[in-house]
């Protein structure tokens, strides 16, 4: 269950500010970074809320890093948290653009500016790999493996062979749970 009261604003400012600091890749490559943050370690969401959080945040517009953020610290700090969410994520990436773009046109030709870069994508992988598969065990203990092979299967088809936008093929199954009807043959409650 999602803690009740409001989560100390300072705390809140140093998560997101390490998730903004260590947030290589973008937008994606945060997420994981945003769950240890919010999840294992301060335990303000459960993975249940950070699911549906993740889905809302992938079917509206806009980059991820901001959209999340700024829900989150909402939801767990009212105004003030959106706020300072957003800010401690996105300050330390201006700054960080600012002095590394710098640093880059500087040093663009040298060897070990670009194994840097390379050397992130093997860590970053992990990091995804390993939200995909805590997605994955959440998903079959739920659904079981045949329904979330289906969906998996089907959702790869829409997206990837037929190019369909990810948000419309989350809106299309959030909008499914809400009008299937509960045990009762009723439409479940809201």
């Amino acid at each position: 269950m999602t803690r009740q009261t409001p989560a100390p604003l300072g705390s809140l400012l140093g998560a997101f500010t390490r998730i903004g600091l260590l947030g290589f890749g973008g937008g994606p490559a945060m997420i994981p970074l945003i769950r240890q943050e919010v999840v294992t370690r301060h335990r303000w969401l459960d993975d249940e809320s950070f699911a549906d959080i993740l889905a809302i945040a992938n079917t509206l517009p806009g980059p991820i890093a901001t959209k999340m953020p700024g829900y989150i610290g909402y939801r767990i700090a009212g105004y003030a948290g959106c706020i300072i969410a957003v800010s401690a994520v996105i300050v330390p990436m201006i700054v960080a653009m600012i002095l590394l773009l710098g640093a880059f046109r500087h040093y663009r030709d040298q060897s070990w500016i670009q194994g840097m870069s390379q050397a992130v994508i093997p860590v970053v992988m992990v990091m995804m790999a390993q939200l995909t598969l805590d997605f994955w065990n959440k998903s079959r203990l739920s659904l079981g493996n045949a329904v979330s092979l289906g969906m998996c299967a089907a959702a790869g088809v829409l997206i990837y062979l037929l190019g369909l936008h990810p948000g419309w093929v989350i809106g299309a199954l959030l909008l499914a749970a809400m009008l299937k009807p509960d045990g009762n043959g009723q439409e479940a409650d809201k």
